[in-house]
């Protein structure tokens, strides 16, 4: 008898079960379904319990249990509504949360943002690294392959829109120190211009900031000093001559700077001056002139870095009290042989300044400089080629292309911050991200696409590990854009493998895959959290 009401509950809701109506359902139906769901298995928890006080002993259980093949009938019938119940449930809220990815593709066109991204819980890790499992495979490396994610119908990701609001890095901080920094160097120049002019010393020219604090990005091992170029033309009767040592690799060479007399004695005639240190004899000059670059800065006729850098501190020194900046601001002058390194402070505020001097290739965008490269520099003489200008430079061209002028630096401050420590240093990111940005158009290059982006970048670095070859970015590139200048024979040099290392090493070649592979997992974690 005790079946008889579970029978009339469970076909009165067989009966009354609301049928689907669409995609999803209301919050009516929903609560009404719970509710009857409640009803069910409360009347199925009674059930049982009388079951069980009915029984008496092993023997009991079985043939109480066989003669009550009725209830089990029921329960059967009663489990495949609850499952029903539970799928209809799951899909309606499928349905509601497809509907809430669209309001927030449409919230993706909103102007630029910053954005700040965190990690996430070890659940949400093991989510993502299913999630990107099943989506791996679909990823292709190259221009073709981001192409043809771009003509898929969505508004974010593979793995959805990276919600968005702020990276944490110190973009006012590092506007206001250039800014600063700018203002200084050139009332510097404009008294070095005057100090100089009556003497055969190098000619200072306008300074050009370099480094990532220019380019508008701060990576985790940033040292907090601000880095620029200080072009020395040569004086009057002087010319600069760039001479390749034999060592070196070519990304990483090294020049002497040759100083040679030329001839000035048609300038002599009209204008009086100088007197010509070809033409002159030496007593004349000693008595009337003062003294060639020759005899003051130079070893063996080559431009002396330690000693430039002795001579433009002293000219920094001499210099202070007749720029504006004296009255606001305190200077320590910090000992280097290569640079003159200042520490600007005022009140709490403090600048780590670094004026680099350099020679420029030409008329070209490539400079020898007194910072020595990654291998020692031991050779007073030596000066070290740089691209820093070129990389500046090309930084600038894409701020003024791109429809969010931050983003590529926003994915280089994701890579190298918040996803730090995988074994991949700042410079190969940015040689990385250079690339991406000559591949993928730069119309492309907007806030809703962050998170393609970020896979398009770790796309490229998967294919260079791959290969064990990552080209050089200035060097041969023929995608650089015309505003940048290179000597001829550069443009068409054979562009050095920046992961030759790991060609000639497996083990190190092994570990990189291994640390690609974990920043993998970690770059999904992060884009599924949000």
């Amino acid at each position: 008898m005790a079946l008889l009401p579970m029978i009339f509950v469970l076909v009165q809701s067989l009966i009354q079960y609301p049928q689907p109506a669409g995609d999803g359902l209301d919050e009516a139906t929903h609560r009404r379904m719970e509710e009857r769901q409640e009803l069910l298995v409360h009347e199925m928890a009674r059930l049982l319990q009388e079951l069980e006080e009915q029984d008496k002993g092993g023997g009991a259980v079985l043939s109480g249990a066989l003669q009550q093949w009725p209830f089990w009938v029921v329960a059967g019938v009663l489990l495949l509504v609850a499952l029903w119940f539970t799928c209809r449930r799951r899909s309606g809220e499928a349905s509601n949360n497809d509907v809430h990815e669209g309001e927030d593709s449409v919230d993706g066109r909103e102007e630029c943002m910053e954005v700040k991204v965190q990690e996430s819980s070890d659940a949400s890790e093991q989510r993502s690294r299913e999630k990107e499992d099943h989506d791996g495979g679909k990823r292709e490396s190259g221009s073709d392959g981001m192409e043809d994610r771009e003509k898929t119908g969505y508004a974010g990701n593979e793995q959805g829109i990276l919600l968005v609001d702020r990276i944490e890095w110190p973009v006012e901080d590092l506007e206001r120190g250039c800014s600063v920094i700018a203002e200084l160097m050139e009332s510097l120049t404009r008294v070095f211009v005057d100090s100089v002019s009556n003497s055969f010393y190098p000619v200072p020219q306008e300074a050009i900031g370099v480094g990532s604090a220019f380019e508008g990005w701060s990576p985790r091992d940033w040292d907090g000093v601000y880095r620029v170029l200080v072009p020395l033309n040569p004086p009057p009767g002087h010319a600069f001559h760039l001479e390749p040592n034999s060592a070196g690799q070519v990304a990483d060479r090294t020049f002497n700077v040759r100083v040679e007399l030329v001839c000035t004695c048609e300038k002599e005639q009209v204008e009086e001056k100088p007197l010509c240190f070809l033409h002159h004899s030496r007593e004349e000059l000693r008595q009337k002139q003062k003294r060639s670059l020759l005899e003051t800065l130079c070893t063996s006729s080559y431009l002396d870095v330690e000693k430039i850098s002795r001579w433009f501190c002293h000219l920094v020194r001499s210099s202070w009290l007749q720029v504006p900046q004296w009255h606001s601001w305190y200077v320590v002058f910090q000992p280097c042989s290569r640079s003159c390194r200042l520490e600007l402070s005022k009140g709490r505020e403090s600048l780590a300044v670094e004026m680099l001097f350099g020679v420029r290739r030409g008329d070209s965008d490539i400079f020898v400089v007194s910072q020595p490269t990654k291998a020692a520099i031991t050779a007073s003489t030596a000066w070290a080629e740089t691209y820093a200008v070129a990389e500046a430079k090309f930084f600038r061209h894409i701020a003024r292309q791109l429809p969010c002028e931050s983003l590529h630096l926003k994915c280089l401050q994701l890579f190298t911050c918040i996803l730090r420590g995988t074994g991949f240093s700042s410079s190969t990111w940015k040689t990385v991200v250079m690339h991406v940005l000559t591949t993928v158009p730069l119309s492309r290059w907007h806030r809703r696409a962050f998170a393609r982006r970020l896979w398009d970048i770790m796309a490229y670095l998967d294919r260079c590990l791959q290969l064990t070859h990552l080209r050089h970015f200035v060097l041969g590139n023929e995608r650089l854009p015309a505003e940048i200048s290179l000597p001829p024979a550069m443009r068409g040099v054979v562009p050095p493998n920046l992961f030759e290392h790991l060609a000639r090493d497996p083990a190190a070649h092994r570990e990189a895959r291994q640390a690609y592979g974990r920043l993998r997992f970690r770059l999904g974690v992060l884009l599924s959290s949000h």
